[in-house]
């Protein structure tokens, strides 16, 4: 077993509250918003089927090109999104301390978006224009020196708008998702080196890193965590937040959730520390989640009033009324 020092102390400590607070904040943010994707139990189905061929893609990219190709075309196609992440992210802080000035309003009421993406779309306002400039400072700054703080920032961008504009839509979707994915971490990190080398070989802003000799003063060895396990566990935290205030009472369901994250994330990490041994962090997150959701929605006589909640758009609903006209 490993010695237990200040250094991983550190490490550990900063992994689980950085996992966390994305997480809360983007559900903050949900909460004030209208999912811009909403998926399917077919999107549910069809997710770790399409997550496999693409990690499994990457894999064979490394072994067959030299990996500072692969990660040089990675970097740009992630930082030209990061921006935009970021630029969502932070823009509205400075909108907050500086005001909206009358020409903003009209901007934001025209409806202009300052980028082309619709993930990622922010109003024309003084506050994104501060943004994007601080986004492409960041960025350039990742993109030259691949600091951990620099790839963590853009980390949490990601992972805030993940949670903020993904939605489950029903909670036997999200369940059904996060019992798939499930078994696609369990298989990929145990069953193969195929998640372990991607992620240990991939140099872009889809990990959050820690150093875990911080102190030594040493070359720095780094604490990772990958953002799905952030961003897919956190839509379905998000997705019980506005169940909650769907009926305008405290936020229990989701509390419960948050903290049972967060204690699935601190056995992943006890455990990976035990055994000195990659973890697939889904292993424990999922069943943390589902259970306590379910079980705390029982006790509280609610179940039947969640499982029957849905934030699918009107085309789903009608999708899916066709689709069961047709197996009858």
């Amino acid at each position: 077993m490993l010695e237990f020092t200040p250094d991983l102390a550190i490490a550990y400590s900063s992994t689980l509250v950085a996992a966390t607070v994305p997480i809360w904040i983007g559900t903050i943010v949900s909460g004030k918003q209208k999912a811009s994707e909403t998926m399917s139990a077919k999107d549910a189905y069809m997710f770790p089927v399409i997550a496999s061929f693409g990690l499994f893609g990457l894999f064979l990219a490394f072994m067959w090109f030299p990996k500072e190709y692969i990660n040089m075309v990675l970097t740009v196609y992630f930082l030209a999104f990061g921006i935009g992440a970021l630029t969502s992210t932070i823009a509205p802080v400075f909108d907050y301390f500086l005001g909206k000035t009358e020409k903003d309003k009209k901007h934001a009421e025209m409806n202009i978006p300052f980028t082309s993406s619709q993930l990622f779309s922010v109003d024309y306002t003084t506050g994104s224009i501060l943004g994007f400039l601080v986004s492409i400072g960041l960025s350039v700054w990742y993109a030259v020196t691949k600091h951990w703080i620099a790839n963590n920032i853009l980390g949490f961008a990601f992972c805030i708008q993940g949670i903020a504009l993904i939605s489950p839509g029903r909670y036997h979707v999200g369940c059904i998702l996060l019992g798939l994915l499930f078994f696609y971490d369990i298989f990929w990190v145990f069953g193969t080196d195929v998640m372990v080398t991607v992620a240990t070989s991939f140099e872009g802003p889809i990990k959050l890193l820690f150093p875990k000799n911080a102190l030594s003063g040493e070359e720095w060895k780094f604490s990772l965590l990958g953002l799905g396990d952030i961003v897919l566990p956190g839509i379905f935290i998000a997705f019980l937040y506005r169940f909650d205030k769907s009926r305008n009472s405290s936020p229990v369901i989701f509390y419960v959730c948050l903290v049972s994250y967060f204690l699935g994330l601190a056995t992943t990490i006890a455990v990976m520390h035990l055994w000195e041994h990659a973890q697939p962090a889904l292993l424990y997150l999922v069943p943390f989640c589902v259970v306590s959701s379910f079980l705390t929605a029982l006790l509280r006589g609610e179940l039947q009033e969640l499982i029957a909640y849905t934030e699918e758009s009107e085309e789903q609903e009608k999708e899916k009324k066709k689709e069961e006209k047709k197996t009858e």
